[in-house]
């Protein structure tokens, strides 16, 4: 009879890990460059609370905006501005209702070089630099709002031929580490010391919010996420509170 009820207990907890395995789904996610280092980590705790996974993919916000309109399956988009997810929706590619704020973006002038850029960021204007990068405003919103930026400053016209223009905020950011460019617009999580919350190694100028535009990163649930149920958990867990405290710890203002 034990034997029996034993049996019993083990064909149930069998069942259920079937079952919990079974629930288990995957979301594929597009997502801008410069949320790598934080999305990486929610990533992570998402799949230890739910059990589902997401799958991530990193690039400029544009070209996956691109992607996305021409077919690319990805299911949850989170976008380095609203203009995009804007967009989407207007096309009808986004599950109504959906558009959210995820996260401020913080926009830092920075070199690897340590006393390079003042802390008000006057180097723009005294010069003395062969090369500035920036992302492609073209397709990253980072580069958009870094030349709205030097216009408020009054000199984007005088420093528009030394710019050295990134494929996204990470090939930016590659630029300026390796020397191909003595400073550039990175975003502050990129070089955000996780311990102080400041700028953690070279030179650099956390710029203030009023020199550019809203900078509101944006996410949106696209009608191929719809009836996936780790697409639909992912989007509840990015405005959860233990998402918004990763979102916090790398710099990025939050919605709240």
């Amino acid at each position: 009879m034990r034997i029996k009820t034993l049996f019993t207990l083990l064909l149930a907890v069998q069942g259920l890990c079937l079952t919990s395995i079974a629930c288990a789904e995957t979301t594929l996610v597009a997502v801008a460059a410069d949320f790598t280092k934080p999305m990486t980590e929610i990533a992570a705790e998402f799949q230890k609370v739910t059990g589902h996974e997401a799958k991530l993919s990193f690039g400029s916000s544009g070209k996956a905006f691109a992607q996305i309109e021409s077919g690319a399956p990805f299911e949850v988009y989170l976008s380095a501005s609203e203009k995009y997810p804007q967009e989407l929706e207007k096309s009808g590619l986004v599950v109504p209702g959906s558009r959210f704020v995820y996260a401020i973006g913080k926009l830092v002038l920075w070199s690897a070089t340590q006393g390079l850029v003042d802390d008000k960021g006057e180097i723009l204007k005294t010069g003395g630099f062969k090369h500035i990068a920036l992302a492609d405003p073209s397709h990253a919103p980072y580069g958009v709002v870094a030349e709205e930026v030097m216009t408020s400053l009054g000199v984007l016209d005088k420093l528009r031929p030394l710019c050295v223009m990134g494929e996204n905020i990470s090939q930016t950011f590659q630029f300026v580490t390796t020397g191909n460019a003595e400073l550039g617009f990175v975003a502050l999580a990129q070089v955000i010391d996780l311990n102080t919350g400041k700028i953690g190694s070279g030179s650099g100028w956390l710029i203030p919010d009023e020199l550019h535009g809203p900078f509101n990163q944006t996410a949106v649930l696209l009608k191929t996420g719809a009836e996936n149920p780790a697409a639909r958990a992912l989007v509840a867990f990015l405005k959860s509170e233990a998402a918004r405290a990763i979102i916090r710890k790398y710099g990025f203002g939050s919605p709240e």
